[in-house]
């Protein structure tokens, strides 16, 4: 019913950036909360951000000030801007949604299969 791809990983040196991309596709009305999560080597799943509807951001301690969500809702998108990496910050980076379809079903986590970001010293 909805699919989340995410795309923008790769093999970045330390202070490097990259740009993450998390598009929905499906028979979706509108899209609540979207949100990254990273999941490290051996390491649980962990939020790195989450922006409401309106686009209002949270985010895990560890990227304040050098991650940045944003979302295009026209295009069913949330991004989300690394700068300053750190070998750290490695892992699968996982988009997740709150959709509400056009039936007013709401699918509540809905997870893309993630993009992984590798941070090399």
């Amino acid at each position: 019913q909805v699919q989340l791809v995410e795309s923008g990983g790769g093999s970045v040196q330390a202070g490097g950036s990259l740009r993450l991309s998390c598009v929905a596709s499906g028979n979706i009305f509108t899209i609540n909360t979207m949100g990254w999560y990273r999941q490290g080597p051996g390491k649980e799943r962990d939020l790195v951000a989450t922006a409401s509807s309106a686009g209002r951001p949270t985010y895990a301690d560890s990227v304040k000030g050098r991650f940045t969500i944003s979302r295009d809702n026209a295009k069913n998108t949330v991004y989300l801007e690394m700068h300053s990496l750190t070998p750290e910050d490695t892992g699968v980076y996982i988009c997740k949604a709150d959709v509400v379809l056009m039936t007013g079903e709401i699918i509540r986590d809905s997870w893309g299969r993630g993009t992984l970001v590798t941070v090399s010293s």
